[in-house]
């Protein structure tokens, strides 16, 4: 089955990546986080209405981008994901996109399939990821030290901020 990417999946992905400087407007105006999903006939790939994180959100309405990020996944059905993690190791202070397949026990069989074969089309677009991170359940993803060891492992201080 083929799957294709909108632009608009893409154009999110590289404004994630690029991390020039720009004007504080336009950091503020940049995704944290953000969800994609399969559109209603299962054939594209769609960055999904309503569940981003911005920069500019985080210390206004956002308090931990991590938590926040979390709560925007579905129970019951898979997604994709994108986060855009801050963290500290002894050494420096670093930025890393990861890549998130969230395939939770409860989502239907059919669309952890779906999910599962569509995943490689996103991944060849989204080039030069380092981390991707497979996700079954709550129970993985709640706990931030489980994102710091795909991140760097024990040489991992502190997370958004907050120290693990």
């Amino acid at each position: 089955m083929l799957f294709t990417l909108l632009d608009e999946v893409i154009k999110v992905f590289n404004d994630m990546k690029v991390r020039k400087s720009s004007s504080s407007d336009e950091v503020k105006k940049r995704k944290k986080a953000v969800l994609f999903c399969l559109s209603d006939d299962k054939k594209k790939i769609v960055v999904e209405e309503g569940k981003h994180i911005l920069v500019g959100d985080i210390g206004d309405t956002v308090d931990d981008p991590y938590a926040c990020f979390v709560k925007l996944l579905p129970l019951n059905d898979c997604r994709y994901g994108l986060y855009d993690a801050t963290y500290e190791t002894k050494e420096s202070k670093k930025e890393d996109l990861v890549f998130i397949f969230w395939a939770p026990e409860g989502a239907p069989l059919k669309s952890k399939m779906i999910y599962a074969s569509s995943k490689d089309a996103i991944k060849k677009k989204f080039t030069g990821i380092k981390h991707e991170w497979q996700v079954n359940g709550l129970d993985d993803i709640q706990d931030r030290s489980t994102l710091a060891e795909k991140l760097g492992g024990s040489v991992v201080v502190s997370l958004e901020g907050r120290p693990l």
